[in-house]
């Protein structure tokens, strides 16, 4: 039954959310809201939260975001109607009667769902049929096995003008109720409908319930003019309201250990996504444009801070700028999202493929902040920062951004963010780079430009912690990059943006990879007196500095050879870094997967995996990386 927004409206007037809400979780008033502990996950600290004044509760815990309604149909199992009449019951409103015309809708849906339904088993179908070799192929080198084909619903729309609408009419199906499923295409000169995929591996598309309403499909023919082509609106089907894969997601969360705090991800494809729910990462995808509002919304409804993960291409980096502006005036707090990026430029359908879903759950857990990813492409966008006028105008546009942000104290707080880091561009001061307490001063914690405090006189406490550190040797070919470095600044300018993100690959070695950074920030050209005595400053002194060149010594790092020129002594730097963070990616890789193997019981990944670590570090040690 559907039912007037002006009905439901009536019962939400009537009920405040606390109050309902307060029936079942004890609440306790903070400010504005009330707080809890979640009634979705078990926990000791409040992290569920309740306004009444707009209406909303939200569950930072399980990311769980809804009104009246929703929270009787995710705490009691309850459909949309059976909800809506126990609140109209609790407020005292009848019971608004039966809409003929809505029933008859209703009616009509139900119909049109119980063709697709019969479609997608058509294709699965098809799929398997002597006609389906070249698609199984396919299938098959993109890594994704047959014993998967029917969890993902994968079928083939052969390359047949009719013969889906000719299995389906047989079945008493109409064409008119065809082309408005979506199935067929009603040529615009009257002429007979004809199948609207011909040629493609299909993939069924169902809302956030699990409900099929549409298809999508990838061409099998590479000169194809549309590789990638999505059923059309419908009555059924909202494009700019439905996320691929966003069904099984709902279900990887909500199987997901209480304390995990797992990501939901947005890729790119229907590869993407699979690749992430068999690795057990909840991933989704829009339907093949840019992230919409509505899906926004539709995300925060189940995770307060999705990752989107982009190419890294242009046309990914396009994208995910059109996510930035559309995403900054809904931003709210406890509602944002965060950016990944795999490495190498690869999709993750590449890196589970090629490494396993170790590495791609490892890579997809860094992650950059909205607001520092907003801040890189407002400067990027800004073009050369080098007169007063043109400095002015970065400064203007990011005063403009924030204020874009409907909420007012989260505008002011990115307001006072990214003018921070604007000043940090061209410091006065020598930043001290620090994470909470000095004890975890090395942890692994980005470069950030916000992250500063006023100028002091001798070492901060951060430096001299780098500096006890430091006492212990770090990695030797770390150690060895380091020393490069410092001795040899030009050699890390190709990979500055790793190095601020990622550092040496060695927490010890953070601060001298923040205050590299942030001297390349502030100098084109850097020379080796100048880094000591920044690095000096900060804790590092020659005693120091004599022992991390011992532990560099250790390595075996050719990129140190002085009778290289500097273009071959750069390269092979930039392959031994290389070298270093997939090692380091593969030990976090490894650790994950230990953690999980009590779940997934994948031995023979986790074996895959030491295979392959032990196999790059006895490289690494024996200097056999530059090859």
């Amino acid at each position: 039954m559907r039912f007037d927004e002006r009905f439901l409206d009536e019962i939400k007037s009537r009920l405040r959310l606390s109050d309902v809400i307060g029936k079942t979780v004890k609440l306790r008033r903070q400010g504005r809201e009330f707080a809890g502990l979640s009634p979705f996950t078990k926990e000791k600290t409040p992290s569920f939260f309740v306004n009444d004044d707009k209406g909303f509760y939200h569950c930072f815990s399980s990311g769980k975001h809804g009104d009246l309604i929703s929270y009787l149909q995710e705490t009691e199992r309850l459909s949309f109607p059976e909800a809506v009449e126990r609140l109209a019951n609790e407020a005292g409103i009848p019971m608004p009667a039966a809409d003929p015309r809505a029933v008859e809708e209703d009616k009509k849906r139900t119909g049109l769902s119980d063709w697709l339904e019969m479609a997608a088993k058509w294709f699965e179908g098809e799929l398997r049929r002597p006609g389906g070799a070249d698609a199984r192929a396919y299938l098959e080198r993109r890594g994704l096995p047959e014993k998967e084909w029917a969890r993902f619903g994968v079928g083939l729309a052969p390359n047949n003008r009719t013969g889906l609408k000719d299995y389906l009419v047989a079945k008493g199906a109409l064409p008119g109720d065809l082309v408005e499923a979506g199935l067929l295409i009603a040529p615009e000169d009257g002429g007979a409908p004809y199948d609207r995929f011909r040629g493609r591996i299909m993939f069924p598309i169902s809302d956030h319930r699990g409900r099929l309403v549409s298809f999508g499909g990838r061409a099998l023919d590479p000169e194809a003019k549309a590789k990638y082509l999505n059923g059309p609106d419908t009555t059924l089907f909202d494009k700019s309201r439905v996320l691929y894969g966003l069904s099984e997601a709902r279900k990887i969360l909500a199987t997901a250990p209480a304390d995990s705090h797992p990501p939901l991800v947005v890729v790119e494809g229907y590869m993407d996504v699979i690749a992430c729910h068999r690795a057990g990462i909840a991933g989704v995808a829009p339907m093949g444009t840019a992230l919409t509002e509505g899906q926004m919304e539709l995300l925060w409804r189940f995770h307060n801070e999705p990752t989107l993960c982009f190419d890294g291409d242009g046309a990914g980096q396009r994208a995910a700028g059109r996510v930035i502006e559309r995403a900054l005036p809904h931003l709210q707090p406890g509602r944002s999202f965060k950016f990944s990026m795999v490495e190498g430029g690869k999709d993750p359908d590449d890196i589970l493929r090629e490494h396993g879903p170790g590495v791609l759950k490892a890579q997809i857990a860094v992650t950059v902040p909205f607001a520092e990813k907003l801040f890189k492409q407002a400067v990027a966008e800004a073009g050369a920062l080098e007169t007063p006028e043109q400095k002015t105008a970065l400064k203007a546009n990011l005063r403009k951004i924030a204020s874009t942000i409907a909420d007012p104290d989260l505008a002011k707080a990115y307001r006072e963010d990214l003018l921070g880091r604007f000043e940090g561009l061209w410091p006065t001061a020598q930043p001290v780079y620090t994470v909470g307490a000095a004890g975890r001063a090395l942890s692994r914690a980005r470069w950030d430009g916000k992250k500063r405090v006023l100028p002091l006189t001798g070492a901060s406490d951060a430096g001299k912690a780098a500096a006890r550190a430091l006492k212990d040797a770090p990695k030797p070919l770390a150690a060895a990059l380091a020393v490069a470095a410092i001795q040899h600044p030009n050699l890390f300018a190709d990979k500055i943006e790793r190095i601020a993100a990622s550092g040496f690959g060695d927490p010890r070695l953070d601060m001298v990879a923040a205050e590299l950074v942030s001297l390349s920030f502030e100098s084109d050209h850097l020379d080796t007196d100048t880094v000591m005595r920044r690095l000096a400053a900060k804790g590092l002194d020659a005693r120091l500095f004599d022992q991390l060149s011992k532990a560099a010594d250790m390595a075996n790092a050719a990129f140190r050879d002085p009778a290289l020129s500097e273009p071959q002594a750069r390269l092979l730097w930039a392959a031994a870094y290389d070298a270093l963070l997939a090692l380091d990616a593969l030990e976090r890789a490894v650790d994950q997967a230990k953690q999980d193997i009590d779940r997934d019981h994948d031995f023979a990944t986790l074996s895959k995996l030491k295979i392959e670590r032990d196999a790059l570090s006895r490289a690494i040690s024996m200097g056999e990386w530059v090859h």
